[in-house]
């Protein structure tokens, strides 16, 4: 069997496959104005360093950016949306939440940036009452089909239908829609009751508006990725990875493209925690630097967090969609050093990307990157990099930064780099604090995890800056998220709003929320019958998001096996404290507690990719390893003669003091002075201060 994972980035493309041959890892830059290809000559590429057919693929596992750069980029559909009228400015007006409470000049996403000009927000007639969906006035299907034909007339294609209070009943937007398509056949079409079957019409709107705002350029790249791949001789399984953590398929993330804004990132998280697993260590810190960004994301005990719904925000819009707890900046190989016109020194969040990308690239980029800065420091060879695949002109870096940054600041081009280097680790170093720090997780007691093909450089800085325990390098860092990919299980979910007060409910409401669980678990099935899992591998599991009475989010709370009854019914209450008093520090167990939302989640486990472990060490010099010997400049301003060390020649056990620089194809460890790396059992690396065990 074989499978590939891969991970499109802002610069590089990466993949990992697995077959009888072994483990094997491949690295193809990024093609941005159409993502497919560069996929496909990756994948046909890697099936040519394993021996092997693209025909004999089983399975490929993608990590996709594409939804999520067109939410960057603001280059999604010109959309229209049916609503209810009186509230067709739902979407401008918001939560009337400041993005900046102290800022006196500051841009509003949603209203600068609207998902939905107000044109194209057309009011219609209907209206639904809770508390049990009621219909108070019957939709008036002229005026649906009326605003269809002007969408038409202004060569508008893609609809959402978001109606007051449709999570109680969802009638009005499915026969909406079914004018719609009556009037535009070929039309994408959204129901905010089927993105996001859940309370809070700002919300869920939102989100509706998002997954038609990205969905028909998504749907149009997966379906022509998996065109292009059949074409190639690929007729595998393609699945899509999601921001959840969890993969589905092609079909399912075409019609709802919002499920996957996070898809590249979440496989970095889920190879991240797998490395921790390996090396022997449950709390990690992931940081993934690749060309374009860094995504940080804290795994306490090894469990993967899914974060807060108040939290789902994309590009300034919120989306309720189940997201790894993470967060990106715009941190990377490719970022761009400047002096603004302040006279401030910034690196970043611009990138080079890959085209032109940095300037030792020779392609036209004159601006430094931090790519350039590593280069002029000694830290990166530029003969070395993707194994000499990757030719770099060190002339050109340091040009860059001798006329772009250290004249114009009266510094020498060395301190001009090293200035590169700070900023950015400072930048990186603020956005773990927020993600640790700042929700009671002491630093201390975890290992920062490196990754992406510019992390093990930046990964001792970013231990020193947050006091962190040791440093713990993959054994393919800059493949990590491909790994990751392989590393996930199949997984769908489905709400239904359930509003109940749990300490006073009777026996009719109890019923009615094992009516919405069963319900509930009868969808998650089907979906996981129609891909094509047994029944005896799908594992079900349903959850109650509940609140405090009054309180604004809810939080994730365990259900008791079997049906709800007034004896098992505290289960819930008690999950839903200690939840809080997790999060938050406090809990009030005599308050009532809210169920808002009933969410089953269904599973089928894949096999995971089985990382090989490396030879143990016999008692040899690593001078195996040892390729020669260059001037490299550290943190603290000193040049050292430091050794580069082949990292595919140590052995488990060997250890390797600093200064020193271990290379491999898709990426580079640097270990500073008073730093030792010890190689692992499965061929990564402990990074730790000398001395300490």
């Amino acid at each position: 069997m074989a499978r590939i994972g891969v991970d499109v980035g802002g610069t590089n493309t990466d993949l990992v496959l697995e077959c009888a041959g072994g483990v094997f890892y491949h690295k193809v830059p990024t093609t941005l104005k159409n993502q497919s290809i560069g996929v496909v000559e990756g994948v046909k590429g890697i099936c040519g360093l394993a021996g092997i057919e693209p025909s004999e693929v089983d399975v490929i596992v993608h990590g996709t950016t594409t939804a999520t750069n067109i939410t960057i980029e603001h280059n999604g559909s010109e959309t229209g949306m049916l609503t209810t009228r009186g509230f067709r400015d739902i979407l401008h007006i918001g939560r009337h939440k400041r993005p900046h409470n102290f800022s006196l000049h500051f841009i509003v996403p949603w209203q600068s940036q609207p998902l939905v000009k107000r044109r194209n927000r057309i009011a219609i007639s209907e209206r639904i009452l809770p508390p049990r969906g009621d219909v108070e006035t019957a939709l008036d299907e002229n005026e649906v089909r009326e605003a269809t034909r002007l969408f038409k007339k202004r060569g508008i294609n893609s609809v959402v239908i978001g109606f007051m209070f449709s999570f109680l009943n969802d009638a009005h937007e499915r026969r909406a829609r079914d004018i719609v398509l009556e009037e535009m056949p070929d039309a994408y079409v959204t129901l905010s009751s089927e993105v996001a079957n859940v309370m809070r019409e700002y919300e869920r709107f939102s989100t509706a508006a998002m997954n038609s705002y990205v969905g028909p350029k998504t749907a149009f790249y997966l379906r022509d990725l998996e065109s292009k791949l059949r074409e190639a001789g690929v007729s595998s399984k393609l699945r899509i990875m999601q921001s959840n953590g969890g993969v589905s398929t092609v079909e399912a993330c075409a019609t709802r493209p919002v499920r996957i804004l996070m898809s590249g990132p979440a496989g970095g998280v889920i190879g991240g925690a797998s490395e921790g697993e390996m090396a022997g260590v449950r709390n990690i810190i992931t940081v993934d630097i690749g060309g374009t960004s860094a995504d940080i994301s804290t795994i306490p005990d090894g469990r993967v967090k899914i974060m807060n719904p108040r939290d789902t925000y994309v590009s300034g819009h919120p989306v309720l969609t189940p997201m790894i707890d993470l967060v990106t900046i715009g941190a990377g190989g490719g970022s761009v050093a400047y002096i603004d016109e302040a006279g401030a020194f910034n690196v970043g969040p611009r990138s080079a990307g890959s085209e032109p990308g940095p300037a030792c690239y020779g392609r036209g980029g004159k601006e430094p990157t931090v790519t350039d800065a590593q280069i002029v420091l000694g830290r990166l060879d530029p003969d070395l990099v993707l194994g000499g695949d990757l030719k770099l002109d060190p002339t050109l870096s340091r040009s860059a930064i001798e006329e772009r940054i250290a004249k114009p600041l009266g510094l020498s081009v060395t301190d001009a780099a090293l200035g590169i280097i700070k900023i950015i680790n400072n930048n990186m170093a603020l956005a773990i604090r927020s993600n640790s720090v700042a929700r009671g997780i002491d630093p201390r007691q975890f290992s920062i995890l490196p990754f992406g093909g510019a992390g093990p450089l930046h990964g001792v800085a970013l231990a020193e800056a947050i006091s962190a325990r040791d440093v713990i390098v993959p054994v393919a860092p800059g493949i990590t998220a491909a790994v990751g990919l392989l590393k996930t299980d199949l997984q769908y979910e489905q709400t239904e709003a359930v509003i109940v007060e749990l300490n006073a409910a009777d026996e009719a409401q109890l019923e009615r929320i094992n009516r919405a669980a069963t319900a509930l678990r009868e969808r998650v099935v089907a979906d996981l019958d129609a891909d094509g899992i047994a029944r005896d591998q799908q594992k079900i599991e349903i959850v109650a998001e509940c609140r405090y009475h009054g309180q604004g989010f809810e939080l994730r709370a365990k259900m008791p096996e079997g049906p709800i009854t007034q004896t098992n019914k505290p289960v819930i209450i008690t999950s839903f404290h200690d939840q809080h008093q997790l999060d938050y520090g406090y809990s009030y167990r005599e308050q009532e507690v809210e169920l808002i939302t009933l969410r089953a989640i269904g599973r089928a486990a894949v096999k995971r990719i089985a990382i090989p472990k490396v030879r143990p060490t016999d008692g040899s010099s690593i001078d195996r390893a040892l390729m020669f010997v260059r001037a490299t400049t550290f943190d603290d301003g000193r040049t050292l003669e430091t050794p580069r060390y082949d990292r595919m020649k140590l052995y488990a056990g060997d250890k390797v003091s600093g200064p020193a620089i271990l290379v491999q194809h898709d990426s580079t460890t640097l270990v500073p002075p008073g730093y030792v790396a010890e190689t692992l059992e499965y061929g990564n690396t402990r990074v730790h201060r000398a001395g300490v065990a």
